[in-house]
């Protein structure tokens, strides 16, 4: 069990994490997701063992995760940290970099394993090029494979597709936490893309100018958000009044009817593939909603909320 026990840090006088706590089971996936600067990066390093903290403790079972006051070389043995630059050695391959904290001994193994990770992530045909002709997309995907290589008890990552083509995006995500999952790898991703949130985690942490501000599963969270900042994480959000009350719904949630108390005015249509996202005005403020078909600017239609 990661063990976060009531932790706060701070790189200068303002704190940037504030009494965080929380426990995550072996294999279990922890999403954290919030504004830019809200401290997600900042607790990966943290539970990685980069910063020393300012207050609090954290354990990987019975084993405290210490900063570099305690650490000639921070970080822990039994974590593996992917951060946003990739860290890859250029004048070296694909293959080479992968393999690089694998042990020659056993050399049919390591190619083996070598060849596995490349498959996982995509980049099997490019095992013998050198990582300085990569795109950004490649290597992050290789450098991804690299922190798997020693399949570590914790893997953290900040951002892991951020560079990484749609089209490409669904395929890896599917295979990597399917990996994750299998292999009983406790992780821990910081993103700002509900679909790996919505599809991959297990439990999310949702962060707020360093504190957590709300917690449990992505799917209860997505139904029932608290706040308009919360909704708003996981897309285009509207704030409507209903019986009196205010509720966060999605565009999704409403259907354009013959008749109802809120109408609007279509503003613009956008094509989405499957269906389009119309923008439309409602007592000088904007509602999102969808629709199968395009709608002409200035239409107006009646909308109602889902059952």
């Amino acid at each position: 069990m990661l063990k976060v026990d009531n932790i706060s840090f701070s790189y200068q006088e303002k704190p940037t994490l504030k009494t965080i706590s929380f426990e995550l089971e072996k294999g279990q996936h922890l999403a954290l997701i919030g504004e830019s600067g809200c401290g997600k990066s900042t607790l990966l390093k943290l539970i990685y063992g980069l910063h020393d903290l300012d207050e609090g403790q954290i354990f990987w079972n019975d084993t405290e995760v210490l900063g570099p006051k305690y650490n000639l070389i921070p970080g822990m043995d039994f974590m593996k940290y992917l951060a946003q630059d990739f860290d890859l050695m250029p004048f070296i391959t694909v293959a080479e970099n992968v393999g690089k904290y694998l042990s020659n001994i056993y050399s049919e193994k390591k190619k083996s394993r070598i060849t596995e990770l490349l498959e996982i992530v995509e980049m099997t045909d490019y095992a013998n090029v050198k990582a300085k002709n990569l795109s950004g997309g490649q290597m992050q995907r290789v450098a991804l494979a690299r922190v798997l290589a020693l399949e570590p008890e914790v893997l953290l990552l900040d951002e892991p597709f951020s560079h990484i083509d749609n089209f490409r995006k669904n395929s890896l995500r599917r295979k990597l936490f399917g990996y994750l999952k299998e292999s009983q790898i406790t992780t821990i991703f910081a993103t700002h893309d509900s679909s790996d949130v919505l599809s991959f985690a297990d439990e999310v942490l949702v962060l707020k100018e360093g504190k957590i501000i709300e917690d449990g599963n992505p799917k209860a969270i997505y139904n029932n958000p608290k706040t308009k900042y919360i909704a708003s994480l996981f897309g285009d959000v509207n704030e409507i009044e209903i019986d009196g009350n205010f509720e966060f719904i999605y565009p999704h949630q409403l259907g354009i009817v013959e008749k109802s108390e809120f109408k609007v005015e279509v503003l613009n249509s956008y094509f989405l593939g499957s269906h389009y996202l119309i923008e439309a005005i409602h007592n000088d403020k904007k509602i999102f909603f969808e629709s199968e078909n395009e709608i002409a600017k200035g239409t107006q239609v009646h909308l109602k909320k889902k059952s």
